[in-house]
């Protein structure tokens, strides 16, 4: 059964298998102890921070082992605020950054700290003289910038903030989780984080380098381990598979990763073709080479992924269909891309084209179905429609009912007439505008309504 949520968390590797079941009989003891066995256990300890350092590109005694990715990044911004505290509060972060990273921020803000986030285009790619700008306010103590995003797929331009962030001498934190397996860490950085079961290490390992320079202040109690930067006894075979796993699937990362870019570059070319009403988003060119995201129109993204976990496929999505907080993906909102029917796709190493061939023979029938099932319900008009003009009350419906109903009704009103949708669904915000733009029809704007929630005025164009 294919597994094709290798960005939420990727297959352990064979050599992370390895060297954690060799590691649980070597390196169970206490590495800070000077007897035999934890002069062994402090070996082991330092060979995988060696060779986690020399994947990241820094020195050994700059890198720490975390709890986790997560860890890692709260670490990270909390410690690097913390040593510049002279400079400012102020912390710039692009707009699609992972919720790690926007949760700190709001614990900056919650303190009286100030956190900028910067818009990003269409593509996910962040605007770079935007961010540039950002960096100039006085005050501004850190920049956050991931690597590749987590959602779509899309490389930043690290490389160009990294310049601006030592013009404006401001460091930069890279989050490198979704990247770091697939090829060398970018120039430029202050600080970098990443999670080893991203690349397929072992849960529970994240990565924190701080360059040496860079003022830095560990934040909450501290103790002997990691530099005071993660204290607590370390997982010691974990660590162990996770450096080992990281190296290995560097050495594998060329090859394998230009055979992935050509399935991917398959299903981004495919699925538009058989499967009508799709936006395939993030950069087609700038991106992982593992990693697709498609939207569909008139699809529950919920019913949708259910649908193809029983073919056998295992898939994510950013709608907010599938969230408890019934919110589009934060990522999709600031791409002003539709959030409806939302699946990402990302294959992990040794997924084969046969796998891929299956997903795309499945994908359209499983579609038709659920828009079959959301069709069944018509569009309600709920007000007279003066000329050139109709009303939809979507209220109290969940998407991605709102859109299908305009969908509905638009061709019901003249070029040049306008169809209001009543909405009290958050996405809707998100995904009438999206529609718009996929459709060739224009969004007018948005509006309280009197009936309750919001209005959204679309104007039929052809």
């Amino acid at each position: 059964m294919p597994y094709f949520d290798a960005a939420s968390a990727a297959p352990l590797h064979p050599v992370a298998r390895q060297a954690l079941l060799a590691s649980l009989d070597e390196g169970w003891a206490d590495p800070a102890r000077l007897y035999r066995e934890g002069r062994r256990a402090r070996l082991l300890l330092d060979a995988a921070r060696e060779a986690a350092a020399e994947a990241v590109g820094c020195r050994p005694d700059e890198l720490v082992f975390t709890p986790s990715g997560t860890r890692a990044v709260h670490a990270g911004i909390s410690g690097a605020l913390a040593g510049r505290r002279r400079v400012g509060n102020r912390l710039v972060v692009s707009a699609v950054e992972h919720s790690s990273v926007l949760h700190a921020g709001e614990a900056l803000a919650s303190v009286g700290g100030t956190v900028t986030e910067v818009p990003v285009g269409r593509s996910g790619a962040v605007d770079a003289d935007a961010f540039t700008a950002a960096l100039a306010v006085a005050g501004t103590a850190l920049a956050c910038l991931q690597s590749a995003n987590h959602e779509v797929g899309t490389e930043q331009p690290v490389a160009e903030i990294a310049e601006a962030c030592r013009a404006a001498s401001v460091p930069l934190l890279v989050d490198a989780a979704q990247s770091l397996g697939w090829g060398p860490a970018p120039e430029g950085w202050s600080l970098l984080t990443a999670s080893a079961h991203k690349w397929g290490g072992p849960a529970g390992v994240g990565l924190l380098a701080v360059r040496k320079g860079v003022r830095f202040a560990p934040q909450g109690p501290s103790d002997e381990r990691e530099s005071g930067r993660a204290p607590g006894f370390e997982n010691l075979p974990a660590i162990v598979a996770a450096a080992a796993s990281l190296r290995a699937v560097r050495a594998e990362a060329a090859a394998e990763g230009a055979r992935l870019r050509g399935l991917v570059d398959r299903i981004r070319a495919r699925v538009p073709e058989l499967v009508p009403d799709v936006e395939v988003v993030g950069d087609p060119v700038r991106r992982l080479p593992h990693l697709v995201t498609f939207s569909c129109l008139y699809v529950d993204g919920e019913t949708l992924l259910s649908e193809l976990d029983r073919e056998g496929f295992s898939v994510s999505s950013g709608s907010s269909c599938t969230s408890s907080t019934l919110t589009p993906s934060h990522v999709l909102r600031a791409m002003g891309v539709l959030s409806e029917g939302n699946v990402r796709v990302s294959l992990p190493s040794g997924t084969t084209e046969e796998d891929v061939d299956r997903f795309l023979a499945v994908l359209p029938g499983v579609v038709a179905t659920v828009r079959e099932r959301l069709g069944a319900s018509g569009a309600v008009v709920s007000a007279p429609a003066p000329s050139g003009s109709l009303v939809v009350d979507s209220l109290g419906k969940r998407c991605p009912i709102p859109v299908i109903e305009l969908a509905k009704v638009i061709g019901d009103v003249p070029v040049g007439g306008t169809v209001t949708v009543l909405s009290d669904d958050a996405a809707a915000r998100l995904d009438i505008p999206a529609w718009c733009e996929m459709r060739g029809q224009a969004y007018v704007g948005e509006e309280t309504s009197a009936a309750g929630g919001t209005a959204y005025v679309v104007r039929r164009t052809s």
